[in-house]
């Protein structure tokens, strides 16, 4: 008798454990997964009582993904559901890490949740600037080195953070303070519009998933349509890009998202064959070598003179767009405190800059429109 009870436990437990298992696949079967078209670091599921966005390449090379159950007010997270951590939305207070997160939380109206960053002087936004002024939003001091102290006393509901591999100490001292760290890895994307829909990942924290995908319409349908006007064009000009530092010519590879502005603004970028991460990293003689005749010249750093740009290296004068003035750079266009706003906004607004190459390439194309980040040097 003492057996058959035994048996009929077993086979209780089978039982349940069976039904909670076809329980969880019924519930995992019904997700939405949200369209992205671009970005391949992220994904979204919407299961109408919970969200579950995941992170899958915060950082190059990234051997695991990170899963956050987004949850609102009442709604709770089914037993078996696996993830990394559990974020209440829409973010009220949170911690931003890097320049290029802000335009997205200004676009989806949160521009009050900010409440601590690292580096206050970078960020460029006039919108933030004005909170930062009020005192409203915290310095952290380095981005490498984050103070934790004054992190803890925010009490932010999230710290929205990048990496550059596994090892970031800080980041595991926040999260064992049960503050959760969602990583964010828009950087590592090779397009334009692939770093551009990451406002996606934002709409999904702010609980704005629908405002999100509206406004990355809106930019990946003007960029389209200034990638077709741009095929209009009679000539496709040889581009170069970048500049020296200490010798050292620095240039994108010709996979990168810079290589691609420049392939749908109608141009020929001269190392477009190269393929790698980072920057090429050229002796002078081998970029005059391979460019001194190009047509048009991008990004010269921070230069926001032909004077400034013969005072640091003469050599400078030796290119074709040089001495033809056809030099065009984002140094001039900063905030108050010096940040430069491309670096910031143009992630997020790749029509922007997409435009402002077009205007660089072709001008006879876009005869009355204003660059945004790149302008002619003085």
């Amino acid at each position: 008798m003492k057996n058959l009870f035994y048996i009929f436990l077993l086979i209780l437990c089978f039982s349940s454990c069976k039904n909670n298992e076809v329980k969880l696949a019924e519930i995992l079967a019904s997700g939405d997964t949200l369209d992205i078209k671009y970005a391949k670091g992220f994904s979204i599921i919407d299961y109408q009582d919970f969200k579950l966005l995941t992170v899958k390449s915060p950082w190059p090379d990234a051997e695991q993904n990170f899963t956050y159950a987004l949850v609102k007010e009442g709604q709770t997270v089914p037993d078996g559901i696996t993830y990394t951590h559990k974020i209440n939305i829409p973010l009220e207070r949170v911690v931003l890490t890097s320049t290029t997160f802000i335009p997205a939380m200004e676009s989806l109206g949160k521009t009050e949740t900010l409440v601590g960053f690292p580096s206050l002087d970078y960020i460029s936004s006039r919108a933030t600037r004005k909170r930062i002024d009020a005192g409203e939003v915290r310095e952290l001091g380095a981005n490498e080195s984050i103070n934790t102290e004054i992190l803890l006393e925010l009490q932010p509901d999230a710290v929205v953070g990048f990496a550059i591999d596994g090892q970031n100490k800080t980041f595991n001292t926040i999260e064992k303070n049960n503050i959760p760290v969602i990583y964010n890895g828009d950087w590592i994307e090779s397009s334009p519009l692939g770093k551009a829909e990451w406002l996606k990942f934002f709409g999904a924290l702010y609980d704005e998933i629908n405002l999100a995908e509206e406004q990355f319409n809106t930019i990946e349908k003007d960029y389209l349509n200034t990638k077709e006007l741009a095929t209009s064009a009679q000539n496709m000009p040889i581009v170069l890009s970048g500049s020296m530092f200490k010798d050292v010519w620095y240039l994108p590879y010709g996979d990168s998202w810079q290589a691609q502005f420049i392939k749908d603004a109608y141009g020929r970028y001269v190392y477009d064959y190269t393929r790698g991460k980072g920057s090429i990293s050229l002796a002078f003689e081998r970029v005059l070598d391979k460019a001194q005749n190009a047509d048009v010249w991008i990004g010269p750093g921070s230069y926001t003179s032909y004077k400034s740009m013969l005072e640091e290296s003469p050599h400078y004068g030796q290119f074709d767009a040089f001495k033809n003035k056809r030099i065009y750079g984002s140094g001039s266009v900063t905030g108050e405190t010096g940040g430069m706003l491309f670096y910031e906004l143009g992630p997020n607004r790749p029509d922007l800059i997409l435009k402002d190459l077009v205007k660089a390439f072709h001008p006879e194309l876009l005869p009355d429109y204003e660059p945004t980040f790149m302008k002619p040097l003085d």
